[in-house]
């Protein structure tokens, strides 16, 4: 299996999102998912929802990955894995919002839009990852860097410790790697 990994860091300011879609939406263009397709528009929708759950609820920088992967066969349709890294150990929780509630729908949305999701801890803190199946062949695609963040990898601080681990765990992923969280819901299989 063939994995082409892109990822960013995102601030802990949640004007940040509306730059994460933004980078996203640059990166399925790349990877062959046109902006006009409802594809583009599920993910990007999902990867709103996953990085302001992480800056909003852990007040620190995350890092979103989205992983393009195929078995590098002809016609073959492949995933696209979102991921956000965030610093805080909590796992992830559904609410119930009700009626004219402005928040507590995000993980409902997710569940409903993705064809898997989980979370997993990773070191301090956790990564919570979504994924949906291409209903298209995936196209090969070379990315080059970018200053604007794609590959990017580092630590960064927001001063209530804890926070300078985001970054770590930020290299590509082995074809075939691991994609075995320790907690999954799948859906569609």
């Amino acid at each position: 299996m063939q994995v082409l990994q892109v990822q960013l860091e995102v601030g802990a300011d949640p004007a940040e999102v509306g730059r994460a879609r933004r980078w996203a939406r640059s990166r399925l263009l790349v990877s062959g998912i046109r902006d006009d397709e409802p594809l583009a528009e599920t993910l990007i929708l999902l990867i709103s929802e996953l990085v302001t759950n992480a800056v909003v609820h852990t007040g620190c920088p995350a890092v979103l990955r989205m992983l393009f992967g195929s078995t590098g066969a002809p016609g073959s349709a492949g995933t696209v894995r979102v991921e956000v890294a965030d610093t805080s150990c909590r796992p992830p929780q559904q609410r119930h919002a009700e009626g004219e509630d402005t928040g507590g729908r995000g993980l409902e949305l997710v569940d409903g839009l993705a064809d898997r999701w989980g979370w997993q801890p990773e070191g301090a803190g956790k990564r919570i990852w979504c994924e949906v199946d291409r209903g298209i062949p995936v196209i090969q695609v070379q990315m080059q860097p970018c200053a604007h963040g794609a590959g990017a990898h580092g630590a960064g601080a927001c001063g209530s410790g804890g926070c300078d681990a985001v970054g770590r765990d930020a290299v590509a992923r082995e074809p075939g790697g691991a994609y075995e969280p320790s907690h999954a819901v799948t859906h569609r299989a």
